[in-house]
């Protein structure tokens, strides 16, 4: 094995080991190298490039020849809206586009120069380009604005391989592993994890283009030994199991057969957990993460996969639960902001020294913004958000995430998300957004409350019920709870 940047390597079996597949489109580790070294030649010098991020081996192709050329790449996602994208190419300033041939750009990109990405083009090795420092930026990858304009997170190439080496150890990657994925490659979990994670251990990535059940069960049971998703995803890959026929029997075998089944970007419901353990006998496994410190958490492959929580903190990273007036907590019932430290952390966000100097302590620690608990031995079980999934009721700190998963037992409620609205008397109350399993005929509010309160405690029962269709998510499945008046 060599290497062509400290995070590529090229096999030495290169010429017939599949790095990548999109359906059809399959490329040897030899034809991506070839093909990124040529691109990366033209990209040498060019400053910041913006990537068109569909899912495609363009895409690829183009972000690992930034990576070789030492340019940083800002990832695009194709559906964002004018407004938005807009403001990131404003303020990222990329000097080129690079895109698929037949990719029709929007106006906020008409005016840089674009290079048309060739993945199946053969390009020769020529002479071997510096290698950037550790902390030089990699990736600009952009936050999903939920308290304001989308901010541009540096990632140094120095996080980049410290969580991937991390998660190496945690769950035993390497290069047989063929890794099975829908996830869209503009952000951290589907292009750091699952592009650059296989292509680091010299395995293999299999893109789905867009999720399926047929697709996840077709390719582990053709080889793939790992799959990685979102809860949505593992929602309906659970839905399906509970199906009747020969499909959800094909399925079910499928992932019985993989040697990871990994949830990330927001948490799994227990019931969904619950679900496909009953039809597996395998336990997905969660780890948590954030754009700005990439891998933070995770169960390991030989450890215990407990529903509920993310697992405790991977190699070389520090956590630590600290209370609003800065106490750090070490009581395993106590509820608090976690903060994390170590080479997984980005160095800030672009152009915002402001907003770089409120999420990092004096001290290097950075404010997540996320609420947990922590086991005695080290697991994290996040509460969610402090903004919006800790409830301040009556004198309690309540997290939302435990409520929602109560809710999920309900066998009239299909999805749920829960928040608090001010209440003159507790402060807050809890308000339960209920999708019901059955439109026609929604469980009644008192019965929904009455459940929650057997089940945990008088004091978390929701005193409003809300019934939607639908509840608000983004691209990655998580639910948009300040798109509920939040």
């Amino acid at each position: 094995m060599r290497w062509v940047t400290p995070l590529l390597c090229v096999p030495a079996d290169a010429s017939v080991r599949e790095a990548i597949r999109f359906g059809e489109h399959s490329m040897t580790y030899a034809r991506l190298a070839g093909a990124s070294a040529a691109l990366a030649a033209r990209l040498t010098g060019a400053g910041r490039v913006a990537v068109w991020a569909t899912p495609t081996p363009g895409t690829v192709v183009a972000v690992v020849a930034a990576l070789r050329a030492g340019v940083p790449a800002v990832p695009l996602n194709p559906r964002t809206g004018t407004r938005e994208l807009g403001h990131i190419v404003a303020d990222s300033e990329p000097g080129l586009v690079l895109a698929g041939a037949g990719d029709v750009l929007p106006p906020a990109l008409a005016t840089l120069d674009r290079i048309d990405v060739d993945a199946v083009r053969d390009g020769r090795e020529g002479a071997a380009l510096p290698e950037p420092s550790p902390e030089s930026p990699a990736l600009i990858v952009y936050t999903s604005g939920t308290t304001g304009p989308p901010k541009g997170a540096v990632l140094p190439r120095r996080a980049i391989a410290a969580s991937l080496d991390a998660l190496e150890d945690a769950w035993q990657w390497t290069c047989d592993d063929v890794l099975v994925h829908a996830l869209p490659l503009f952000h951290v979990h589907g292009l750091i994890l699952g592009v650059l994670g296989p292509l680091r251990r010299g395995g293999s990535v299999r893109h789905l283009g867009g999720f399926s059940t047929a697709g996840v069960a077709r390719e582990l049971s053709s080889g793939g030994t790992m799959l990685f998703g979102v809860p949505t995803m593992y929602h309906r890959l659970a839905e399906a199991l509970d199906a009747s026929g020969p499909g959800a029997a094909g399925l079910a075998k499928a992932l019985a057969g993989a040697r990871l089944l990994v949830s990330g970007s927001a948490a799994l419901p227990v019931h969904d957990h619950e679900r496909i353990a009953a039809a597996t006998g395998r336990r997905v496994i969660e780890r948590y993460g954030m754009t700005e410190t990439l891998m933070n958490t995770g169960v390991r492959a030989d450890g215990e996969p407990r529903p509920g929580t993310v697992g405790a903190p991977l190699r070389g990273v520090e956590l630590r639960l600290v209370e609003e007036d800065g106490t750090v907590l070490t009581d395993p019932d106590a509820i608090g902001e976690i903060q994390v430290r170590g080479p997984n952390l980005f160095t800030g966000y672009l152009n915002r020294p402001d907003a770089t100097a409120a999420a990092l302590t004096g001290d290097g620690w950075f404010r997540t913004g996320d609420m947990a608990t922590r086991d005695p031995d080290g697991y994290v079980r996040i509460v969610g958000r402090k903004a919006t999934d800790l409830i301040k009721s009556g004198g309690y700190k309540i997290g939302a995430g435990e409520i929602e998963n109560a809710l999920l037992d309900h066998p009239g409620v299909r999805e749920v998300a829960v928040t608090g609205e001010p209440d003159p008397d507790l402060g807050e109350r809890i308000v339960a957004w209920v999708v019901p399993a059955d439109p026609a005929a929604p469980p009644a509010e008192d019965e929904l409350a009455d459940h929650v309160a057997a089940q945990l405690a008088p004091h978390k029962r929701p005193r409003t019920v809300r019934y939607l269709e639908a509840l608000p998510r983004n691209d990655l499945g998580k639910i948009m709870k300040r798109s509920l008046g939040v």
